[in-house]
């Protein structure tokens, strides 16, 4: 059964809309007291994540406050790495930090095959969600891309460099493809898993793609991009690539064969539509930043997204990346609702 609110996903395939799609990356988060609520009754973010009946809450949160067109499910892009034996746990500050980080070619021998069964919380996430939301609107479910992931697993944390993980790609190029490859199998089948568990679209997060030359994106970041797009089930369900950092090699990222590429702020929207239009649909773009400012420069910035992209269909309203914990949820509740009514105005 289709959602009730189809919007977000004809503007996925560049069918006819009546106003741009809008939801929000992290828009379930910090930032809300409601959220905060709810993870202090999980105890921590693990627990969080893994309790369905809190996690479909959370997911849902964004609908009841800020009224956005489609829901994306709370998970973690970690999630699927403990099944392979990743062991790693969120501190306070630090973010996740991994107990067993990948140091040689030996270690990535060690790692299990993935079983997708260890995931199934995540299936039952979405199905609650269609529950709760009686398919409202659509629900998206995501993963990290295998360069992201890797990067973690070898830096054992979060990075301001990645040091080690372009390190290890450079000293091993063929173990570290080896790496990426065992990635993209375990990707095909969660993101399958979570398409069967009635998610209408699934996106690709590649975060830290952009620390990539031209070059090492094209030989390491893509390849197993497209071996997860090329191998999911599918029948209606679109595919958004996310990468951040990569306005200089948009062209290279283009070629994943997505359905639909998110852009970060780093690139004008109307080069994207230039470069990416009508092959695929484009979702992004505005600096996250900016709802740090006023009502006036926010309605501004979205005027200005809005106006370049013009009366075409193909875009989705986003940031150009996520929302952060000490954002106003009215500010947010704002942009959304300036979004619905300026692209009213752009498209009449």
């Amino acid at each position: 059964m289709n959602p009730k609110n189809d919007l977000f996903l004809r503007a996925c395939k560049n069918q006819k809309i009546e106003r741009t799609p809008v939801w929000l990356m992290r828009q379930a988060g910090r930032y809300m007291k409601e959220y905060r609520e709810l993870r202090e009754k999980a105890g921590s973010f693990k627990k969080f994540y893994k309790n369905v009946e809190l996690a479909v809450e959370a997911s849902i949160l964004p609908k009841k406050i800020l009224d956005i067109d489609a829901i994306i499910i709370f998970s973690d892009i970690l999630t699927p790495l403990e099944s392979i034996g990743m062991n790693f746990d969120f501190k306070e500050g630090e973010g996740p930090v991994f107990e067993n980080p990948i140091k040689s070619p030996e270690d990535i021998k060690r790692l299990k095959p993935f079983n997708v069964e260890d995931t199934d919380y995540v299936g039952q996430i979405i199905k609650g969600v269609n529950q709760k939301l009686n398919r409202e609107i659509p629900v998206i479910g995501f993963a990290g891309a295998p360069f992201t992931l890797a990067a973690y697993m070898i830096e054992g944390k979060g990075s301001k460099d990645f040091k080690k993980t372009k390190t290890f790609m450079y000293n091993h190029p063929q173990a570290f493809k080896e790496l990426l490859d065992i990635i993209a199998d375990m990707l095909i089948d969660y993101l399958n898993l979570q398409i069967q568990s009635g998610a209408d679209a699934v996106q690709i997060f590649d975060s830290w793609a952009g620390y990539l030359s031209p070059k090492d994106y094209k030989e390491f970041a893509l390849p197993p991009i497209q071996k997860i797009i090329k191998n999911l089930k599918r029948d209606y369900q679109p595919v958004i690539h996310f990468t951040k950092g990569v306005a200089g090699f948009i062209d290279f990222v283009s070629s994943s064969n997505a359905d639909v590429y998110s852009v970060d702020w780093m690139v004008d929207i109307k080069d994207a539509k230039a470069k990416l239009y009508p092959k695929a649909a484009v979702q992004g773009n505005l600096d996250p930043t900016v709802l740090y400012a006023d009502k006036e420069a926010i309605k501004k910035e979205v005027d200005y997204i809005l106006q370049s992209w013009g009366k075409d269909s193909g875009h989705i309203f986003n940031l150009g990346h996520g929302l952060m914990p000490d954002m106003d949820v009215e500010k947010v509740k704002f942009l959304v609702d300036t979004v619905k009514e300026l692209s009213f105005k752009v498209r009449s």
